[in-house]
């Protein structure tokens, strides 16, 4: 005897072995053999074979009029037999019931299952609603089809363009569109990203990459709201002092200034001024929800995005010729041997009289020019002649506090590459791609540099620590060690950082352009306002839960700042090769991979991977002839043709911190380990 019974949501026939009250041993033909409970047996015969009749009746099943069998079906519940009789005849045969059952089972839509081997008709509503349902599921697969078929001929489908980031970088894979470029992809046997290239779906590869990072991390655009600046209503004293900003010309958020007074005294006083958004802004309010949304300033060459408005930069920033609300700390130094005599927190107003610019003075304010009072010559700014006395002892005072945190360190810090600024040609408000690309160097540690970021270590590790004494939390960077994979990481506490040489480390220096420097503004003025009891009236807590979301949410948002600035200095630099026509350029292997190595081009900010490396060693220096440039992948290899030194010894790792060896950009996830330098290598110019 065979039968015909229901297991795990199908309809299988097996011939029975042996059967009890309540189940039935059944083999199946496999050969397979499977305990069967009563209940689960539809159909009993003898004849024919279980594989012909469910053959047969799948052939009958699929010729059914499902709308005819809705029709004839009884009211309430009925056995599939029972749909057979009115469907087919009075008699019908075994394999129009296995038909019945079959066609039943799989339409839900039109008949609800209610058991074994019973059905309900369902409610016409519910009928009209599925098939609409089905014919439009049938309308975008069609549509898939139609879309998918334009992709493998090179055509992009404007709703496909226009879901392109969230297809490559979020993708809904239910949407018809993510569905046509995998059934594309499949069919052309082509990654997604390459077909989509092909198609033209990718009409800019400079807007590729930018629309990508405002897709990921500005999906509402860049716009502020209308705001506007609260003013200032503290009564502040107006500081007795000179103060300085040292910047480039493009700088607009001009956060720190610098004063010397005191000089001949035999204890010289020097201010380190920040622009106080803190004294007006408070936490919650309109403008620093913005902030706080944004985390930081976003830079990148010929463009950036701003953490504030204009208008509310413009009402802080430290402008050449006012008297500007600043956090102030003054250290005092005895004049000969530079030895630190105390230090002090001031909320002021300070009178800014200059802001020198880097770009403007770097030739001229050299360590010769510094260090020589005769070397004035007719060319010499007079803003720069004024600021010479001030300027040299500030020199003369970044050199030792560099060296008494190296001596921490124990070791000299080794930033022996230049900085590159890139500067483009032609752009208006925002760049097009399209726009001359001139890149620049300035050496890590001019005197100008050296100064300001000396400066702002001091000012960091000072208020850092002095908030940790009070009991004050804070928004720290620290570091364990200088051993290799050891980290820069934030956090809470003021702990050391090996990499700077500080015992504790605080930004604070830069609030008109990063959220923890405002934060941690907030917190160094409940401070400078209240003193031993500032733990009490800060605006964050100690183990404050909005602090550690505040901490986490710049993490995530400065690296991917970082990674997007790294990832345009990139696009620009194959920018400039193209525009040149270079082919060839001078480098130095930095590290071996599959299939080759890292090299970094002597004289451009440029990692990337070369073949015919065997036997060379780190450090060597070779001539690389370079290969196509894909723009979209920011991606160009090369090949070795020529070794332009003798053999060297295995070259010391070039940064202790082990942060700055690039990693080369690959397709659609471009990976640019950009240096943490913190405050002890200028910030990146752009222009």
């Amino acid at each position: 005897m065979f039968v015909l019974f229901e297991e795990a949501g199908k309809y299988l026939g097996g011939r029975v072995l042996s059967e009890a009250e309540a189940s039935a041993q059944v083999e199946l033909e496999s050969g397979k053999r499977v305990k069967v409970k009563g209940a689960n047996i539809v159909l009993r015969f003898e004849k024919p074979a279980p594989a012909e009749l469910l053959a047969e009746a799948r052939t009958l099943a699929a010729g059914m009029d499902l709308d005819l069998a809705w029709e004839f079906a009884p009211e309430g519940e009925f056995a599939f037999a029972e749909l057979a009789v009115d469907y087919f005849q009075a008699h019908p045969t075994l394999a129009q019931q296995a038909a019945a059952l079959l066609a039943l089972f799989e339409a839900p839509h039109y008949f609800r299952r209610a058991g074994k081997g019973r059905f309900k008709k369902a409610p016409a509503e519910i009928v009209q609603q599925a098939l609409a349902a089905i014919e439009k599921k049938k309308a975008v697969q069609a549509q898939i089809a139609e879309w998918s078929a334009q992709l493998a001929e090179g055509v992009c489908p404007a709703p496909v363009r226009e879901q392109l980031f969230k297809i490559l970088f979020r993708p809904d894979k239910n949407a018809p569109e993510y569905k046509a470029v995998v059934e594309a992809a499949r069919a052309t046997q082509r990654p997604p990203l390459e077909l989509l290239k092909q198609a033209g779906a990718i009409d800019s590869p400079y807007q590729f990459h930018w629309r990508r990072f405002l897709f990921e991390n500005f999906p509402k655009g860049t716009g502020f709201p209308a705001l506007q600046a609260p003013a200032i209503t503290d009564e502040l004293p107006l500081a007795e002092v000179q103060a300085f900003s040292i910047d480039d010309s493009q700088t607009t958020e001009i956060d720190d200034a610098l004063s010397v007074t005191g000089l001949g005294s035999g204890t010289v006083r020097v201010g380190i001024h920040i622009a106080a958004p803190g004294l007006a802004l408070a936490p919650g309010s309109p403008i620093d929800q913005v902030a706080r949304a944004r985390m930081s300033t976003v830079y990148m060459p010929g463009h950036k995005i701003t953490m504030l408005p204009d208008d509310v930069v413009e009402a802080y920033t430290l402008q050449e010729g006012r008297d500007c609300p600043a956090v102030s700390l003054y250290a005092s130094f005895d004049e000969a041997t530079l030895e630190l005599k105390g230090a002090e927190t001031q909320l002021e107003r300070v009178p800014i009289v200059a802001n020198l610019r880097h770009d403007q003075l770097d030739g001229v304010v050299t360590q010769g020019w510094l260090e020589d009072a005769s070397m004035d010559g007719e060319n010499t700014p007079e803003v720069a002649k004024r600021a010479r006395a001030p300027l040299s002892f500030l020199f003369r005072l970044a050199k030792q506090l560099k060296a008494q945190r190296e001596v921490v360190r124990g070791k000299p810090e080794s930033f022996n590459r230049p900085d590159y600024n890139f500067r483009l040609i032609g752009n208006g408000s925002e760049p097009t791609g399209n726009e001359q690309v001139q890149i620049s160097t300035r050496q890590r540690g001019a005197p100008l540099d050296l100064i300001v970021s000396e400066a702002m270590i001091l000012a960091n590790s000072s208020w850092g620590g002095w908030l940790g004494e009070l009991g004050v939390p804070g928004l720290y960077r620290s570091q364990a060690s200088l051993a290799p994979g050891i980290k820069v990481r934030m956090g809470t506490r003021a702990l050391p950082h090996a990499g700077l040489g500080v015992k504790s480390y605080a930004w604070s220096t830069s609030p008109l352009r990063r959220y923890t420097d405002l934060v941690n503004q907030w917190q160094i003025i409940a401070a400078a306002r209240h003193g031993k009891t500032a733990a009490l009236a800060a605006p964050f807590k100690p183990k404050d839960a909005d602090l550690f979301s505040i901490l986490s949410g710049f993490d995530a948002a400065y690296a991917a700042y970082n990674a997007h600035q790294g990832g345009m200095e990139r696009f620009w630099t194959l920018k400039y090769l193209q525009q040149r026509g270079i082919a060839e350029l001078d480098a130095t292997l930095i590290k071996d991979v599959g299939n080759g190595a890292l090299v970094r081009a002597d004289t451009l900010p440029l990692v990337f991977q070369v073949t015919g490396t065997q036997g060379l060693m780190r450090g060597a220096r070779v001539r690389v002839r370079l290969g196509e440039i894909d723009e979209i992948a920011l991606d160009v290899h090369g090949t070795v043709i020529e070794r332009l030194d003798a053999a060297p010894a295995e070259a010391a790792a070039e940064d202790e911190s082990g942060e700055d060896e690039e990693e080369v950009a690959g397709p659609i996830a471009i990976a640019v380990d950009l240096a943490d330098s913190d405050e002890a290598a200028p910030e990146k110019v752009t222009a």
